[in-house]
């Protein structure tokens, strides 16, 4: 603007076309007062600095947020310093890869579910790294499932191999099969250390794996014991320096699972019968209401678009919208 060009150094005004120049310049400054707010200015007002998504694979409602012994923290410690959406819903696809594509591209698509097929379109990491111009290391997969690597990619000509985050997804990498949860906890703490990224994704397994086995007792533990990891994972972040009272953590699941009676039950899901679509979401963070439901529907593909918000970048892509009656007021 003009007009700070015609003080001088001790802050006078200076003679002449000066007080014209101030007066444009005030003139300007009323007109932009008015003027549309820029995509992303809402940013300013966040204090969201990091964000980290946590999908535990494949519970059942029925066994989390309808019964939750199995989920005591979740449930007793974490619900009332967050806002909990009990009517959150994968709609479309509902195996483990797709359920992540929805989370990280906005997009229901049908994907091959071991691993052998991209994502058509670029992810919440690529956009993001994009326009903020930081390293691969700022963003992170880090996923107990190997095939989950797809996540950093994408089939797009003009996004492929490009901006790509940093990966660390089963034992080690694509093709080396499924670690256990505990020790993807390891790794996420480790990388959070080393590198404090901003945008991040977890990935744990146990409850779908078990399931897929046939397991019941196992299942359920390992819903206790991912529900146990979360809480540390939150405790972690309240007294790490890089991510105290500047983090929001999301934890959704991607799919649920048939409930009794309909196919095999808890051991398969894929379909859209209720026990495979009705999941849930808890959100934690600087920007978020403290101990309320919100009540109303709101589905996977709505999770980049509210990251998008939180994190203050812009993606155009995407089937979801961004989820407001999760924030405090003043943050929208």
């Amino acid at each position: 603007m003009p007009f700070p060009a015609t003080f001088g150094r001790r802050g006078r005004l200076s003679s002449g076309t000066g007080w014209l120049n101030y007066a444009l310049g005030f003139v300007l400054l009323l007109l932009f007062s008015f003027a549309p707010v820029p995509p992303g200015a809402a940013k300013k007002k966040l204090k969201t600095r990091n964000v980290i998504i946590v999908v535990i694979d494949g519970p059942r409602y029925s066994e989390t947020w309808d019964s939750t012994s199995m989920i005591p923290n979740m449930a007793t410690r974490l619900k009332p310093r967050g806002v909990f959406l009990p009517n959150f819903y994968n709609n479309a696809f509902t195996y483990t890869n797709s359920g992540h594509v929805a989370i990280t591209t906005g997009i229901n698509q049908p994907i091959d579910n071991y691993g052998e097929e991209l994502p058509q379109q670029p992810s919440i990491f690529q956009y993001w790294r994009k326009a903020t111009g930081k390293p691969a290391t700022a963003a992170w997969l880090i996923t107990s499932k190997d095939k989950l690597h797809i996540l950093g990619n994408t089939l797009n000509p003009e996004w492929k191999d490009q901006f790509m985050p940093s990966m660390d997804c089963g034992v080690s990498g694509p093709g080396s099969g499924y670690r256990s949860d505990s020790l993807t906890l390891v790794a996420v703490k480790h990388i959070l250390t080393e590198y404090k990224p901003n945008l991040v994704l977890i990935n744990f397994m146990e409850p779908d794996g078990y399931a897929h086995a046939g397991n019941w007792a196992y299942y359920l533990r390992g819903i206790s014991r991912d529900d146990l990891y979360v809480m540390q994972l939150y405790d972690f972040l309240r007294k790490t320096k890089a991510y105290r009272n500047n983090t929001t953590l999301l934890i959704t699941s991607d799919h649920g699972r048939h409930l009794n009676g309909i196919s095999t039950g808890f051991v398969d899901h894929g379909d859209n019968c209720e026990g495979c679509r009705h999941i849930s979401l808890l959100g934690l963070g600087p920007d978020f209401r403290v101990g309320q439901t919100v009540t109303e529907q709101h589905t996977l593909v709505d999770i980049p678009a509210t990251v998008a918000y939180l994190l203050g970048f812009p993606m155009a892509q995407g089937e979801g919208k961004v989820m407001q009656s999760m924030f405090k007021r003043q943050a929208l």
